[in-house]
């Protein structure tokens, strides 16, 4: 991947970084959404990086910068683990022991230890390296030597692993860190998590624009019996790569709104959700929208919205923690964060969609993201919203049946996986 990643990967938001110059503060506001701030985990020094696709719900500084709310409680910071469960009828459903793996970028040293305060804020039973239910090693597959830590990839990785826990609470947990953001290393990421003895899904919540390379890379994604979910992106209409790739369940995302109804829940298309047409990923033959003569995205979708966010507990930051560092997150001053935040990003669907691949324990039968095409009465169709301009057609608005930003619709228990 060359020149079209790189071009994605500049809207990494510098402005969270110590000593900006005026230039950079304002050119990293001005690649921040409204109400929202990515994690700052893209590296556009380099061509062919991917960037992850994780938003802070933000807000503006006296000075006009957009900055993350970076202070709460695990009450007070968005979706909780009950509240997703509720959502998508998970409710008495269990993991067995089976295990979800999350591919990311660098390292979080502090992964371990904010998993184990979130699981214990929600009353999630433990998920230890000692009691055998979390493991973390690097794209080798060994416990090390591990990468070297990055701010906002550890937000990433502590969003994916609050996710698992949320909605597959009896999973176990296999945390696979690629050496870099560079794609090659990725991949033999993605190899070593996928043919882990145990794995039954794989969760990708990062990729970058398409260009003509990516098909070389596609083998990667190719694990039959093992389900791969990769984010559809956080930029609006617009194809994003791994969610392109036949071989992977491409996740799009909703706005999700408690409501009056029987369902208890009302869920739109997200602004940000990646959707449309590949320009190089043959059409599989599960997918019959006559609109796109390639491969489509999304399949299915779940909450991404960060104004309608999930907690997530994170504590790696350069400003060392207290209220000073609390001060200076809260301004754009520092990297990182120090405690509850919440997020959203289609960082957020992908792994909830890894995690009901778990609890359905059908994987064995998953060769590609096939499965829900044949399951649709198992999931909510998204009938509103949209993600940009596309003539008014199904690939950026959501209406009854297949759309671009939703898919399918969203997990209704898991009968659709």
């Amino acid at each position: 991947m060359a020149a079209g990643l790189t071009a994605t990967l500049t809207l990494t938001v510098t402005a969270l970084t110590l000593g900006l110059s005026t230039g950079a503060q304002a050119a990293a506001l001005s690649s921040a959404s409204a109400g929202r701030t990515d994690f700052g985990c893209a590296h556009p020094s380099q061509a062919g990086q991917a960037r992850c696709f994780g938003d802070l719900k933000a807000h503006r500084t006296p000075s006009g910068r957009m900055s993350p709310f970076t202070t709460g409680s695990p009450t007070t910071m968005g979706y909780v683990p009950s509240d997703l469960r509720s959502a998508y009828k998970l409710g008495g459903t269990s993991g067995s022991g089976r295990t979800v793996a999350i591919v990311d970028a660098m390292d979080d040293p502090n992964a371990e230890s904010d998993l184990a305060a979130y699981r214990r804020a929600y009353g999630l039973p433990s998920c230890t390296t000692a009691n055998g239910c979390f493991r973390k090693v690097n794209q080798s597959g060994h416990a090390s030597p591990l990468p070297s830590g990055d701010y906002g990839w550890a937000e990433e990785i502590s969003l994916d692993l609050d996710m698992v826990s949320a909605v597959c609470p009896g999973c176990h947990i296999l945390l696979v860190e690629a050496d870099s953001a560079n794609v090659p290393d990725l991949m033999r990421a993605e190899d070593t998590a996928a043919t882990t003895p145990g794995v039954v899904s794989v969760s990708d919540s990062w990729g970058g624009s398409e260009d003509n390379t990516v098909t070389s890379y596609d083998s990667h994604f190719n694990h039959p019996g093992v389900a791969i979910t990769a984010s559809s992106g956080d930029s609006g209409y617009g194809v994003s790569w791994p969610a392109s790739s036949p071989y992977v369940t491409a996740v799009g995302g909703t706005t999700l709104s408690k409501a009056s109804n029987s369902r208890g829940w009302t869920e739109t298309a997200w602004s940000g959700a990646g959707s449309g047409c590949s320009a190089y990923e043959a059409k599989p033959s599960w997918q019959h929208n006559s609109g796109c003569a390639k491969r489509t995205v999304a399949d299915v979708a779940a909450v991404a919205d960060p104004n309608t966010g999930v907690a997530v507990y994170d504590t790696y930051n350069n400003c060392g923690g207290g209220m000073l560092c609390d001060t200076e997150l809260q301004l754009g001053l520092a990297q990182g964060a120090d405690g509850w935040v919440e997020v959203g990003g289609t960082s957020v669907s992908s792994p909830i969609i890894a995690s009901v691949y778990a609890l359905a324990g059908n994987t064995s039968q998953v060769v590609n993201g096939s499965y829900p095409y044949s399951h649709t009465s198992a999931l909510n169709d998204v009938t509103s919203g949209s993600n940009g301009s596309c003539g008014g057609s199904y690939l950026c608005t959501a209406g009854p049946g297949y759309d671009g930003p939703t898919g399918l619709g969203t997990p209704k228990g898991t009968g659709a996986f």
